[in-house]
């Protein structure tokens, strides 16, 4: 059967030789589906815009026949309180913070011990990564000379993203006035100039990204 990793749906696109160029994640096994297509469990995509969309990953998920669930908590949804019926979870950027003082964004760092807790594949962007490093004890913060990260800025993979990552473009694009520090026992994937963390993996299940890889930029 055919390996499905929520890995799989991270790639990056860049203009390289004057063309896009998408450049994929390589492939890992995080969890085995059955080969029968139509008994493949969703993905669970949790969004905090009415009108937000998943949009590249969602693209890749369905070019692998992977399901989508979409849940929108701010706006009534539930979120699941096990992950036995999903194959994985993301959580998406919004407006919010994670350190804001809103029941849904408590909850929302709440329910993340789930995936945690029952090894199911998580990938955390921009806001989604901040709340999994809450969850996981570190900081949230504010940069102390108030600068915010709009634009597309450079990225600086480590040895460990290089090894989940071979080909990572030169900058990707940001939006955010929020960093956080390096929870503990996690790996440190990409490093940035003015919030130093923009990466790190939790157990080889869980990913954060602050930036938003699915993004153009020139390499």
């Amino acid at each position: 059967s055919e390996p499905i990793a929520l890995a799989e749906a991270m790639s990056f696109r860049t203009d390289r030789f004057g063309g896009a160029e998408l450049v994929p994640f390589p492939r890992r096994t995080l969890r085995a589906a059955t080969s029968d297509r139509e008994t493949r469990l969703p993905v669970l995509i949790v969004l905090h815009g009415e009108l937000s969309t998943p949009g590249r990953v969602a693209i890749q998920l369905r070019n692998r026949d992977i399901p989508l669930d979409v849940r929108r908590p701010r706006f009534g949804d539930e979120l699941p309180k096990t992950l036995d019926g999903h194959t994985g979870a993301v959580i998406f950027g919004g407006p919010q913070s994670a350190n804001d003082d809103d029941e849904i964004v408590k909850r929302e760092i709440e329910w993340i011990g789930i995936p945690l807790k029952e090894k199911k594949p998580f990938l955390g962007i921009c806001l989604g990564a901040q709340m999994l490093a809450k969850q996981l004890g570190a900081r949230v913060y504010k940069h102390p000379d108030s600068h915010a990260e709009i634009g597309y800025y450079p990225i600086k993979p480590t040895a460990a993203g290089r090894g989940l990552c071979r080909d990572w473009p030169s900058h990707v694009y940001q939006w955010h006035r929020e960093g956080f520090d390096l929870p503990d026992k996690t790996v440190l994937l990409a490093e940035g100039d003015c919030f130093p963390i923009q990466a790190f993996s939790y157990n080889n299940l869980a990913y954060a990204l602050q930036f938003h890889y699915s993004s153009h930029a020139s390499s």
